[in-house]
């Protein structure tokens, strides 16, 4: 997906002598991605950007900028070439309204199409990341978005007062969203689709007196406290404020790691795919996006088991990432 490796090629040929390259002739259409699939700081649309930064001669960036931030980049551009917005503004004199010139300047250029929306809050954004944005944001359950936004409370309950929202450029002047609110949400938007691919065929699989269910956004604090109208048990919870354990939970002392959320997946999956009928292809990318994402990760949450009569039961667990609000939940259930 990433275009940068072929960038940074010609960069490298081309940006110690001072030569401007052309934009690529190579159709905007044909250089978009799906969605930002890595946590980076430049979108796959919008990475003209970067590309007109470490190309474009001084006097052509002399039209976008002051001259003394031109001088700053340029003689940094010489050592080694930049591979992202939080690299270029580590130059001095740079800051976000420079990033915008910049981006400005790219688009007037022609290195980057309407494909890509700009830089908001150091993030280069694209149309179909800033879909995905404005999607999550206007859906998204109160409990998960404090979750992901976890040091910016203040930002989560404006987001929610204020939806819904028609732009990412509406939701990044949102006051208490910066820098890494706007990245975290774009991740959380965008960074799980192969996993939520995954989880679509496992909940769309046919079921028997056994089956499975599995959630990437969901509320969980709802789920926890109100399924279960003939029986409720075992509820065990773990990295939860105490204000938040539901009553009668037992509270254990170790959080959930990544072997424990996966084997959580596994088992559902296993019920969901006992017949075969994902594709292997969709399985394995689920797997290892799940992987990616949870590796080296701690989670908070809940597991237990409720029923809602005397010939059914389900055993859920709950995991919710303690730094980015990544969540996972899997559902499995019998009946008579």
């Amino acid at each position: 997906m990433r275009r940068l490796s072929a960038a940074l090629l010609a960069v490298g040929v081309f940006a110690g002598c001072g030569a401007e390259l052309e934009p690529s002739s190579e159709p905007i259409a044909q250089q978009q991605a799906a969605l930002t699939s890595t946590d980076v700081d430049v979108a796959p649309e919008c990475q003209g950007i970067l590309t007109f930064v470490n190309t474009a001669s001084f006097q052509t960036l002399d039209l976008y900028l002051p001259s003394d931030v031109v001088s700053n980049l340029v003689a940094r551009r010489t050592t080694s070439p930049f591979v992202s917005l939080a690299d270029v503004s580590s130059v001095r004199l740079v800051a976000q309204a420079r990033l915008e010139q910049l981006a400005g300047g790219a688009r007037s250029q022609g290195f980057i199409g309407s494909s890509c929306v700009g830089v908001l809050d150091g993030l280069a954004v694209s149309t179909d990341d800033a879909a995905a944005i404005v999607s999550l944001v206007n859906t998204i359950d109160d409990s998960e978005l404090h979750d992901v936004l976890p040091d910016a409370w203040n930002g989560a309950v404006n987001l929610l007062n204020a939806r819904p929202f028609t732009s990412v450029q509406a939701i990044s002047n949102t006051a208490g969203i910066g820098e890494v609110s706007l990245r975290s949400i774009r991740n959380s938007a965008t960074l799980s689709r192969p996993f939520e691919a995954l989880i679509a065929a496992a909940n769309a699989a046919p079921v028997g007196h056994t089956g499975a269910y599995m959630a990437r956004h969901f509320d969980w604090w709802q789920y926890v406290t109100t399924n279960g109208s003939y029986n409720y048990g075992g509820l065990v919870c773990f990295g939860l404020e105490p204000s938040s354990v539901p009553s009668g939970a037992t509270v254990r002392p170790n959080l959930a790691n990544a072997a424990e959320v996966r084997s959580a997946v596994n088992s559902a999956l296993a019920i969901a795919n006992r017949n075969n009928v994902i594709p292997s292809s969709v399985v394995s990318a689920g797997l290892a996006n799940l992987d990616a994402l949870t590796a080296g990760r701690s989670f908070k949450g809940c597991t237990f088991g409720y029923a809602n009569d005397p010939w059914s039961g389900h055993s859920v667990s709950i995991f919710v990432d303690t730094v980015n609000g990544f969540s996972v939940l899997t559902d499995t259930y019998w009946a008579e």
